[in-house]
């Protein structure tokens, strides 16, 4: 399985969107399906899939799909492509 493959399933599986709907700009509490409960849950899936651990400010500054994958590259040193 791929990162992109490991990136999309956390988002997929924590909300109830379709995997048209992951693009750069899908972001928090602007799409209803990514709310509170389902950040947290994705947090967990990416950590689980990564082997990872977030910092706080880190799960704070995750807010859009696109900076999801900017910090995973320049914090955890994992690219998403």
């Amino acid at each position: 399985m791929t990162n992109l493959e490991k990136f999309n399933g956390a988002f997929l599986s924590s909300m109830n969107i379709k995997a048209s709907d992951l693009n750069d700009n899908l972001a928090y509490l602007r799409n209803k399906a990514w709310d509170s409960l389902a950040h947290y849950d994705m947090i967990s899936a990416l950590e689980e899939a990564f082997d990872i651990s977030f910092s706080s400010s880190d799960v704070v500054r995750f807010n859009t799909y696109a900076m999801g994958k900017k910090l995973m590259k320049d914090n955890y040193g994992i690219t998403i492509e």
